[in-house]
């Protein structure tokens, strides 16, 4: 498992990917199995396009936010209290 922790993300993406496409290509899967080896394909392929498409270059770096941390807060208002909603409209039948 630990190796697997040092490649790099987009290393490992193609891996799983060509792994997958190896599997569709043998030929010797079931239909459902090579149904979903082709969705594993195509959702990495959508991961691969997302991360050549975002850029870091603009972004703030977080070297700057090391000392701030997030903190819980105490809610403002009780949940008892809260206004009732009706999940689904009154229908008025014909009469």
């Amino acid at each position: 498992m630990a190796e697997i922790a040092k490649k790099p993300p987009m290393a490992e993406i193609r891996r799983v990917r060509d792994w997958a496409q190896q599997k569709i290509q043998a030929g010797s899967e079931p239909p459902w199995a090579w149904y979903q080896y082709m969705k594993l394909t195509e959702a990495v392929d959508a991961i691969l396009q997302g991360m050549n498409a975002t850029t870091t270059a603009n972004l703030p770096q977080s070297a700057g936010r090391e000392g701030k941390r997030l903190q819980l807060v105490e809610a403002k208002s009780r949940q008892d209290t809260a206004q009732l909603h009706h999940v689904e409209p009154k229908v008025r039948m014909p009469m």
